[in-house]
């Protein structure tokens, strides 16, 4: 007998699903207790599929919830259904794969991954080649829905597939999917491509049997005048060079290769209607708030002061961020064209520019814009990987780039100042009158813009001009702090953002030079002034603090007359997180979780003040309670907020020991169960702390050494331990 709804029941869980979508928190804590009760009910389940595969009459977000609520459970405990439900479940997804509706359909290719990676693709051994069947179905959404199962199966159960515990369906399902390649929809294309990705990484047989008549499929797709099915294919060669099998696979393949990418890496007219391409002056138009992408506080590490001055940042949390135009956030073809060239130059080197150089030429001198655009996008694009080769093409391509920032196009401005901070190395390294000072000239007008998004990718390069010039900015210094003031009164909210960064990084790259009256008093009444515009639960601050920690540090004593309200803040900022953390675990539904980047962002600070002002910062610390604070700080549970609170600690250390030292009995424990690699930035930092907390102690160390002895004797002698790590740890 199949099994029946009961119709008392069906109220019931159509009520639940009614509720869950309340905002309502006292709703949802009722429909969370429902929940539970109703899950000792072993059909409960059936209700939950009947509702998703049958009950047409509901609407299809509580359809589709139902669905999601019984993938929750499959997670939490599909071993204990009893066979009959499993089984119930099973033929209703198999049955219902091709709904009319997209949602629904999805909700099931979801819930089948889900069963399947339980360990239910060996006990299911139906559903592949049903699902692999369905795909010749002659209607549409039948087939769309199996091959989105199939798509979701192949990302789950990669390994699997490719295994003898099923006996290999992948002879079978790859040459399958390699003929939808062609299918006229342009959906169940961009299904079969990416269903094939997955293989790629694996290096999976099947897939390397068919690797040539494959890589022609993609060559053509990559071309496909459907702009998702073209993206699709695209990201095939940024996964396949990333793979050791790269180089033979592709060696033959470039001639056609390089022109198809650097083909898609020209703006489409969607993307200069969205990116407002023929709007030259937008700089008095106030941003809209959802334009500003969260920013994320990184935070301190701490190293070493090499000779050379400035520590290198932690090499082992750095993570670039080479965007060239991410106000697109979106991925697309253009972006991801250009992220595979980039990859494929680091793999090929210099063997790539054969097949690009007699391209790029006639792509960078050409009269129409979107395309002479699109030449300084994949100049950009080979800077890291083919660095070598280009480099005698560089003297006379330089100079032509930094006539590109006047271009009438701002577009064109804003591609050219990423390009040429690709070079910025090669740039530094030459005499400094040859493109070091015409650079930074036009980059400082392009600071000046009157785009904002010239604007934005001006900003950015500069930052990146200043970390590699350093102190050869020395000489220009007054002219780029007179730029940067400016643009303070010119920008608008996002981009002022940036500015704090650019203005940081150059605090960072010329040190304590900027310590001049001068200089000081054109550069702290702005900041200044922003910092008591902001109100403390304000998120542009995080920026800013992080502006001021890295000007602190370089103004040394000069920033003595200005240390004060901001150590104040710092500690008040630091105090009302820890209250509201306090209250929240005390009472999770009478208070919210605090924002720990405000606290994070002002332990950094209050580094950067005891750096920069060492001995001076010792009557700020006697008049507060940062001590106490410091001692919850390192016990927090965010690893982020124990990172930071120890490079705080390191710093107080160097710069005012006696305020530290009654501590030490309290801290030291402390600092021994944070010596775990698995944390390395926390690590690091406990570490670099030890080592400064010995060094004032002496002979007192005596009775702490057995807290920490051993775990740094293992940290000494794991393999790939990162470089700052293990210097920390010798010390």
């Amino acid at each position: 007998m199949e099994w029946q709804p009961d119709e008392q029941g069906l109220q019931q869980v159509l009520q639940l699903l009614k509720d869950s979508q309340s905002p309502d928190t006292a709703t949802q804590r009722a429909v969370q207790e429902k929940l539970e009760q109703l899950n000792q009910f072993p059909d409960f389940n059936n209700y939950l599929i009947f509702v998703l595969t049958s009950l047409k009459s509901e609407d299809e977000p509580t359809r589709s919830l139902s669905g999601l609520i019984l993938k929750n459970n499959v997670k939490a405990h599909y071993q204990n259904f009893p066979p009959n439900v499993a089984d119930f479940i099973k033929r209703e997804c198999l049955n219902n794969i091709g709904d009319p509706s997209p949602l629904i359909r999805a909700t099931i290719g979801i819930l089948i991954t889900t069963i399947a990676s339980k360990g239910e693709l060996q006990t299911w051994p139906e559903l592949l080649p049903q699902l692999c069947n369905l795909l010749n179905s002659e209607d549409y959404n039948t087939c769309e829905g199996s091959f989105g199962a199939l798509q979701k199966i192949c990302e789950d159960s990669s390994e699997l597939l490719d295994s003898d515990a099923l006996n290999r369906p992948l002879n079978i399902m790859i040459p399958k999917f390699l003929q939808f390649f062609k299918h006229c929809s342009p959906k169940i294309r961009s299904h079969a491509i990416a269903c094939v990705n997955q293989f790629i990484i694996g290096r999976a047989q099947a897939l390397m049997d068919n690797i040539d008549t494959f890589i022609e499929y993609m060559l053509q797709r990559t071309q496909d005048p459907d702009e998702n099915v073209a993206l699709e294919a695209c990201e095939f060669w940024l996964t396949l060079a990333e793979q050791p099998i790269c180089k033979e696979a592709l060696s033959g393949h470039l001639v056609q290769l390089i022109p198809i990418l650097v083909n898609g890496m020209k703006y489409s007219e969607i993307d200069i209607i969205l990116l407002k391409g023929d709007v030259e002056e937008d700089e008095t138009i106030p941003d809209s708030e959802q334009d500003i992408k969260p920013r994320f506080h990184k935070s301190r590490t701490v190293t070493l002061q090499h000779e050379g001055g400035e520590g290198e940042e932690g090499e082992d949390i750095d993570e670039d961020e080479d965007d060239d135009d991410d106000t697109l956030s979106d991925w697309n073809l253009r972006k991801c064209s250009a992220a595979a060239l980039d990859v494929l130059a680091n793999v090929f080197r210099e063997e790539l520019l054969p097949h690009l150089l007699p391209l790029l030429k006639g792509l960078l001198f050409h009269p129409d814009w979107v395309i002479k655009e699109s030449g300084i996008l994949v100049l950009g694009a080979i800077a890291e990987g083919c660095m070598q080769g280009m480099v005698p093409y560089l003297p006379e391509l330089i100079p032509h780039l930094i006539q590109c920032l006047c271009d009438k196009k701002a577009l064109v401005r804003s591609i050219a100042c990423w390009t040429l901070s690709r070079y910025a190395h090669w740039v530094v390294s030459q005499p400094p009158d040859a493109h070091l000072k015409p650079l930074m000239t036009e980059l400082l007008k392009r600071i000046l813009d009157g785009n904002k998004r010239v604007q934005e990718a001006a900003c950015s390069a500069f930052a990146t001009l200043e970390e590699e010039a350093c102190t050869e900015l020395v000489p220009y210094l007054s002219f780029i702090l007179d730029t940067l003031v400016f643009a303070f009164g010119k920008y608008q909210h996002k981009n002022l953002l940036i500015l704090y960064d650019a203005i940081g990084t150059l605090a960072d790259s010329v040190g304590h030079h900027l310590n001049q009256p001068e200089y000081i008093q054109k550069l702290m009444p702005p900041l200044i002034a922003k910092w008591n515009e902001l109100k403390d639960e304000d998120k542009d601050l995080f920026p800013l603090l992080e502006c001021l920690s890295s000007v602190a540090t370089a103004l040394q004593s000069g920033f003595l007359p200005y240390c004060e309200p901001v150590y104040q803040r710092c500690v008040t900022l630091v105090q009302k997180t820890l209250a509201q953390a306090m209250m929240y675990s005390q009472q999770p539904d009478q208070y919210e979780a605090p924002d720990k980047d405000f606290m994070i962002v002002a332990l950094d600070l209050l580094s950067g003040l005891a750096e920069g002002l060492g001995g001076h910062v010792d009557t700020l610390v006697a008049r507060s309670n940062i001590m106490t604070l410091l001692f919850q700080c390192m016990q927090d549970t965010m690893p982020e907020v124990r990172q930071s609170s120890f490079a705080l600690l390191g710093d107080l250390t160097k710069a005012c020991f006696p305020h530290v030292k009654p501590c030490i009995a309290e801290f030291m424990p402390i600092l021994g169960t944070n010596l775990n690699p698995e944390f390395i930035s926390v690590c690091n930092n406990a570490t670099w702390a030890i080592g400064e907390i010995c060094m004032q102690m002496g002979v007192e160390m005596q009775p702490y050494i057995a807290m920490v002895l051993n775990q740094l004797v293992e940290i000494i002698n794991r393999p790939n331990t990162p470089k700052t790590l293990l210097e920390n740890t010798g010390i």
